[in-house]
């Protein structure tokens, strides 16, 4: 089996690389990512490439895998809020209605030279109840919003405000696990004790 590294510094994407039992390093590289697409989930394929490759440079021999996750209402990224004004408007879009997270994934094998590369996505729709000005203010006055794309993390104290998903539950922490699970099996990159 070869070496398998995640390109990737979120703690949340290095828990769930680990369900899958299989030891990994982690590399992050601070390469500038570069968006040409507008359909989230092309953005995130293409943002865990431009991650994947960044390592790969810097590495021999891995296979590398590299992760982005967006979240989406009516196909507009909506990032890390800046302030609390930002976290105010994307919570008052997001409430009472459904949204799209995606998570584009990228499965890079280098050896001598780059050796294999496979690029997918996944999309999980995510139902958010309707919530009072009460509990967005409480909401954003905590500190969970501000470091998590779309203001809010599923496995956190928003999940109370979840009231349903359509998909994989792990797409939308960071890491379609069972998707990566079977890619990786049907390439043979680990080893048959874990398959």
């Amino acid at each position: 089996m070869k070496k398998i590294v995640l390109a990737s510094k979120s703690p949340r994407r290095q828990e769930l690389l680990g369900m899958l039992g299989i030891p990994f390093e982690v590399k992050v590289s601070d390469a500038e990512e570069i968006i040409t697409h507008t359909d989230p989930a092309k953005v995130t394929e293409e943002l865990s490439l431009q991650k994947a490759e960044a390592v790969a440079r810097e590495i021999t021999e891995a296979v590398v895998i590299g992760a982005d996750t967006v979240v989406a209402v009516d196909d507009k990224i909506l990032g890390k809020p800046k302030d609390k004004e930002d976290a105010r408007a994307i919570i008052h879009l997001l409430q009472g209605r459904s949204h799209m997270v995606y998570t584009g994934v990228t499965i890079l094998v280098k050896g001598n030279d780059v050796q294999h590369i496979e690029t997918f996505s996944e999309g999980t729709k995510v139902k958010v109840a309707t919530m009072s000005e009460e509990e967005i203010e409480t909401y954003i006055a905590s500190e969970e919003p501000y470091d998590k794309a779309g203001a809010y993390g599923i496995q956190g104290i928003f999940s109370k405000f979840i009231e349903g998903i359509e998909g994989d539950y792990f797409n939308v922490v960071g890491l379609p696990v069972h998707h990566l699970y079977r890619k990786l099996r049907e390439k043979t990159y680990l080893e048959k004790s874990l398959t």
